[in-house]
């Protein structure tokens, strides 16, 4: 008996040491959360094959904007020469929602978020070709508004935002110059309206503008460059 008794007290020292051991061990580290994946580098030669795929399909971008990107339609929008990431921006609106428009939805949410970057990337490498200002009973008054602002009716100057020859500034506010101005007024009149709702800066600027105002602002623009 007390052999066995001598066997159990050693086998619960035994148990106890590792116990004890095992409780002093430093805990196990957590795996290392894995780095989200880069984004691939922007690709213009693919983006031009989107671009430009099947000319005489009407769902190709060049259909509506040319293979340049610079629209010969009033209506639509030149893009070359445009910001990239203002373009890759408007692409993911278009798909989400947040921007409307039953033309581009559709075009917009068959891209993938590399095809966007690849497209941007494309017309922006493009130059824009120069437009025209035609209204020149109108030219003055969009010259003080896209300069000076109407100070009054606290409406900031463009040129704040879009630099005094329309140029913008990358990454963050849009080319305007030589833009189309059937398709600023066409925008102007969607942000004043509601139609248009992915720029909070820009609808409380246009509800403050009057028709008037916005058909000269958006010639003085055609002809900035």
């Amino acid at each position: 008996m007390k052999l066995f008794a001598k066997i159990m007290l050693a086998a619960l020292l035994g148990a106890a040491a590792s116990v004890s051991f095992s409780a002093d061990a430093p805990a196990a580290k957590p795996a290392a959360a894995e780095a989200p994946p880069k984004a691939a580098k922007p690709d213009p030669a693919k983006g031009d094959t989107i671009f430009n795929a099947t000319p005489a399909n009407s769902q190709s971008c060049a259909s509506c904007h040319n293979a340049d990107g610079n629209s010969a339609i009033a209506a639509n929008p030149k893009l070359a020469q445009q910001h990239p990431e203002y373009i890759y921006r408007q692409l993911q609106d278009f798909k989400s929602g947040k921007r409307k428009s039953a033309i581009m939805k559709p075009l917009a949410s068959a891209l993938s978020d590399e095809d966007m970057r690849n497209i941007a990337w494309f017309v922006a490498s493009k130059k824009i070709k120069p437009g025209f200002s035609k209204e020149k009973d109108l030219v003055g008054l969009g010259e003080r508004i896209f300069r000076g602002g109407v100070a009054d009716r606290q409406i900031p100057a463009c040129a704040g935002c879009h630099s005094p020859n329309g140029a913008g500034i990358p990454a963050q506010y849009p080319r305007l110059g030589g833009q189309h101005a059937d398709y600023t007024a066409q925008q102007l009149n969607l942000f004043r309206e509601g139609g248009r709702l992915n720029s909070p800066v820009m609808t409380g600027v246009a509800a403050k503008l009057s028709n008037k105002e916005i058909t000269a602002v958006s010639d003085y623009i055609a002809g900035l460059r």
